[in-house]
């Protein structure tokens, strides 16, 4: 069985997201979205708030799985019976540190290989953080995140 893993910190998850796990659940027999637990960045949704709007968000896509993690991300691979990570690529910056991200990884667990799946277009734009300003400031986000996490968003900055 093929198996791949696709990191994040996913807070939160949005449809640029949900479009990788997509078509990486087209490529492998299963595909693992794990969220981090504990990145080095300030989060708006705790672990628990996570991965439910992961689960919310790729709940019909039948060989995906939602986990979370700690440690080492080739560790959980492993841990998993991983062959590869799934990484989503935006941009030519987006490449730059993936492929520093990538070749560590690869230092440290030559058995597990790295796949970059660029971005489809209409999501080329999106990440977190701005989804996140947007909402913030009341901006419409429902073109960019599935319904739980846009009811989410908005419950957190009407507080």
């Amino acid at each position: 069985m093929h198996v791949a893993i696709y990191p994040g910190s996913f807070d939160p998850i949005h449809n640029g997201h949900v479009d990788i796990a997509q078509r990486a659940a087209g490529l492998f027999d299963q595909l693992v979205l794990a969220v981090y637990d504990t990145p080095s960045k300030k989060l708006l949704f705790d672990t628990a708030q996570r991965l439910a709007l992961a689960r919310a968000a790729v709940g019909t896509i039948d060989n995906v799985r939602v986990i979370s993690y700690r440690g080492l991300t080739v560790d959980c691979a492993r841990e998993l019976g991983a062959q590869a990570i799934v990484r989503g690529l935006r941009a030519t910056s987006d490449y730059e540190y993936e492929s520093q991200l990538a070749l560590t990884n690869k230092a440290l667990a030559p058995e597990i290989d790295v796949v970059c799946l660029i971005t489809s277009l209409q999501y080329a734009y999106l990440s977190s953080s701005i989804l996140k300003e947007v909402a913030m400031l009341g901006g419409d986000i429902s073109a960019w995140v599935p319904p739980a996490v846009q009811g989410a968003l908005q419950n957190r900055f009407q507080s």
